[in-house]
């Protein structure tokens, strides 16, 4: 899948549908439990980190820099699977979460606005 020089392997390059600014969302999902957690931006440099080292890697928008999932705060990510879906334009990573996931503090970033559930 990744060809081990931190260049993403030519073939998902090529799969990947990316906005504007050359990102694909990525939505991290909690293994043991199937909550999601999370969801940020990747490139193909990002992806290409996180299928190398297996350590959640994303790129800020805001930073306009890569950072590691918990490599300030201890919040760990370790990514078991990768996914694409369909249209190329979302990632999926099935990640054992350490810690909080979101920059809340909270378990998930989804966790805290319940706009419609079943009685």
């Amino acid at each position: 899948m990744y060809n081990g020089d931190m260049t993403l392997d030519p073939a998902i390059a090529a799969r990947l549908k990316r906005n504007d600014a050359g990102l694909v969302a990525a939505v991290a999902q909690e293994r043991g439990t199937g909550d999601v957690l999370m969801v940020a931006w990747m490139d193909d440099e990002a992806l290409a980190r996180t299928l190398e080292t297996r350590k959640a890697t994303y790129y800020s928008r805001s930073r306009q820099q890569y950072w590691v999932k918990g490599e300030t705060s201890g919040h760990t990510q370790y990514v078991h699977e990768v996914r694409l879906d369909c249209d190329g334009d979302t990632i999926l990573l099935v990640v054992d979460q350490e810690g909080a996931a979101c920059h809340t503090g909270t378990h998930t970033c989804f966790d805290s606005d319940l706009l419609l559930a079943d009685s």
